[in-house]
């Protein structure tokens, strides 16, 4: 059959749609919405020349089929008399199959729901999914009779009552905030107090001991790896491997049914008790959320459900030959915010999120993509952003940007719209240099504790927009960073062609596991060094989930595909780093108790901001000739307000030698307590005695320190 001609004859039985009554119903609201009488049915396919929704009872075999009757501004719509919340469905969607001109609709595949609030099962890549006949010598030319409805996921109609009682949004400021980034099976897969039942699930990470664990820890706003429905690629299913990480999303609206304990509703209800527990805790849930591509790929990708519906009306299509998608995202395909249709899309399910499911803020992954015009250009005044910025739901939550993608000029840190907080992968790559010692660093680094406010200062924009990380999911764990020099991938099967080559780690001497005391004393030292620089950094600090107790994946930097023991959060190995959970949890309640250590406003030259003033270790004003020197691995950083609520001296010693500080003096003089000192995990270091301005401090090589005063008064 070639491109143009119209679909095959499906195989399977098709069954009768007289037993059920359908009338017009309305174009809006998208999806699936039920009422006493029935459920209206309302799907966006301006391309398509009929839409039909298969409906399923107990089994995978059809127990009717129902047209739309409704055609109303580019939506098919009719309300389907006497189903009820709970009933299976899926979609068939009528009309050309023709790639050359962007067209790929093919009723024999069953579709998801774009607008679905859940699914029946986990989505796994299969053959029968592709639109094209697989291996066929015509490529996607071809298309495939192969009927998949039997093994399709199917939507499910949702109608919550869910009772929230007295749910709160936590609202935590930007300056107090520390967000948590973490997984919702690998958190919880083996934490001792989770039912063994509950773990990996939404409900675990609800339970009384991860929720527990969080409040204890300090953190104010733990954001979830991707928990909208995602799919596992055939590719992967073929390896014995699985989409771990989720950033593979194929239902916008509906929470990943592989997270839920109970699959009555796909998880809706389970997850929004997990949100009432963490609220309830004074902890904000923010979501990773996948809005730039879909699981279905470029075009030798799945028909799984907008590619079906209307391919041209969702995705980014080449101009010159819209049988091919312009990729801005290295997955195959870009959603094409620009326009109407996939912005609605997008939007009406970020308000669902928030609304329905009381989330408190997203993370826009390859954010880049969805600020793009009609011509591909990132603008900050793109539709998305104009739209997110008057919505009076969005606008009052969290909005944090990973500030790239592979499109033209994709790296936009600092370049995001006011109210957008970004990943500042700058941050990163600065502080990792500075603490392995690369020549020249410093300047930077320093710009970089300041709240990046040279990046920012132009637009005004405050230093808690910038998010600092050091590590996150993609790339090397905290440990990892302090213990490899290469990417050891090898579990992923791509012969450790994938993940990044170019990490900025140090290994402190010895690739991977060793017994030498040194080494292990200093790899424990450096990392140290990365927790209490994140939290001494103005701006707004994220934490990996782990690197509070030194979590490993063995020296794999990209464990995407890796739903095993490598990625989960090995809790009996957490056992054995208790001190180092402590040193985190005592430093997140350091930052909180002083402002010092949390605001800035502007910058007042190339390395000072203020409330922070340079010194070096003669305890005078770094110089520019200081400043110049690549060689320079030493610097002392005072920080105090205005309001004069306490201050801090923070020590920093990058170099391999022992360096010794002259504290700044001042006219009026303080007396300094030692809070931190990175050669030790305790908090405050044992011994530590007051210390005089003026007077010398001693740091070891590879190192840091905390002194912190309240007044101005010398202690008598």
């Amino acid at each position: 059959m070639k491109a143009g001609d119209a679909a095959p004859q499906m195989t399977s039985r098709r069954p009768r749609a007289a037993r059920y009554t359908v009338e017009q119903g309305r174009p809006l609201p998208l999806g699936a919405s039920a009422d006493r009488q029935g459920v209206n049915f309302a799907v966006h396919a301006p391309g398509a020349e009929k839409v039909e929704i298969c409906l399923f009872s107990d089994g995978e075999n059809e127990s009717g089929r129902v047209a739309l009757p409704g055609f109303t501004a580019g939506t098919w719509h009719g309300h389907i008399k006497n189903i009820k919340p709970g009933q299976r469905y899926g979609l068939r969607v009528h009309g050309p199959y023709d790639p050359s001109k962007g067209q790929r609709f093919n009723p024999a595949k069953l579709l998801i729901d774009p607008y679905a609030r859940a699914l029946d099962r986990p989505v796994m890549g299969a053959d029968d999914q592709f639109g094209y006949e697989l291996g066929h010598e015509e490529e996607d030319f071809a298309i495939s009779g192969v009927d998949n409805g039997a093994s399709a996921p199917k939507s499910i109609v949702v109608r919550s009552r869910f009772d929230w009682d007295d749910d709160a949004y936590p609202r935590v400021p930007p300056a107090e905030t520390v967000f948590y980034e973490m997984h919702v099976k690998g958190f919880t897969q083996t934490l001792e107090g989770v039912p063994e039942h509950l773990r990996g699930t939404y409900a675990g990470l609800g339970s009384e001991a991860a929720v527990g664990y969080l409040k204890q820890l300090g953190v104010t706003s733990i954001e979830l790896l991707p928990v909208q429905a995602f799919v596992d690629d055939k590719r992967l299913v073929d390896a014995g491997l699985a989409n771990y990480w989720g950033y593979n999303t194929i239902a916008f609206f509906a929470p990943e049914p592989r997270y839920a304990a109970s699959s009555a509703d796909g998880g809706t209800d389970e997850f929004k008790s997990m949100v009432r527990a963490l609220h309830a805790a004074g902890i904000e849930v923010i979501l990773d959320v996948v809005y730039n591509h879909t699981a279905e790929g470029n075009h030798l990708g799945p028909t799984l459900s907008l590619k079906g519906i209307d391919n041209g009306a969702y995705y980014r299509l080449s101009p010159e030959d819209p049988r091919f998608y312009v990729d801005y995202t290295g997955t195959g395909n870009t959603v094409d915010t620009s326009s109407p249709a996939a912005l609605r899309l997008v939007m009406d399910s970020l308000r669902y999120w928030v609304t329905e499911m009381h989330v408190d803020g997203f993370r826009f992954d390859l954010a880049c993509s969805l600020g793009r015009d009609v011509s591909g250009a990132f603008t900050h005044r793109a539709a998305f952003f104009a739209a997110v910025a008057q919505d009076p739901v969005l606008s009052r939550v969290k909005l944090i940007a990973e500030p790239w993608d592979l499109g033209p000029d994709g790296y936009q840190v600092g370049g995001f719209p006011d109210g957008w907080m970004e990943w500042n992968g700058r941050y990163r790559d600065v502080v990792r240099d500075y603490w392995r010692g690369t020549d020249g660093s410093l300047p930077g680094f320093a710009a970089c504790l300041c709240g990046s406010a040279d990046m920012l200062e132009h637009r005004r924009r405050p230093a808690t927009d910038s998010v600092n990380i050091v590590t996150v999911h993609d790339g090397f764990t905290l440990a990892d960073l302090v213990s490899y020099n290469e990417k050891h991938n090898e579990a992923n099967q791509e012969d450790s062609r994938d993940g990044e080559n170019h990490n900025r780690s140090w290994n402190c001497g010895a690739e991977g596991e060793t017994d030498d005391a040194g080494v292990l004393e200093l790899r424990g030292r450096q990392m140290r060094n990365f927790l209490a620089t994140l939290f001494v950094s103005h701006g707004t600090p994220l934490l990996l989930g782990g690197d509070e107790h030194a979590r490993t994946q063995n020296g794999n930097n990209n464990g995407y595909c890796q739903d095993s023991p490598l990625s989960w959060y090995d809790w009996e190995h957490a056992g054995r780093n208790e001190a180092q959970r402590r040193f985190t949890e005592a430093l997140i309640a350091l930052r909180a108790e002083l402002p010092a250590l949390r605001t800035a406003t502007a910058s007042t030259g190339r390395a000072d901001c203020v409330g922070v003033h340079w010194h070096s270790v003669w305890g005078m004003p770094m110089t520019p000739e200081e400043w110049d020197d690549p060689q320079s691995r030493c610097v002392a950083a005072l920080m105090e307000t205005d309001a004069g609520h306490g201050a801090a001296v923070v020590l920093f010693n990058a170099s391999g030698e022992d360096a010794t500080f002259t504290l700044p003096k001042e006219d009026q003089p303080r007396i300094w307590t030692v809070r931190v000192d990175t050669r030790t995990a305790e908090v405050p270091p044992p011994d530590a005695l007051p210390v005089e301005p003026g007077t010398q401090y001693v740091l070891p090589a590879h190192s840091m320190a905390i002194l912190t005063a309240t007044s101005h008064t010398v202690h008598p």
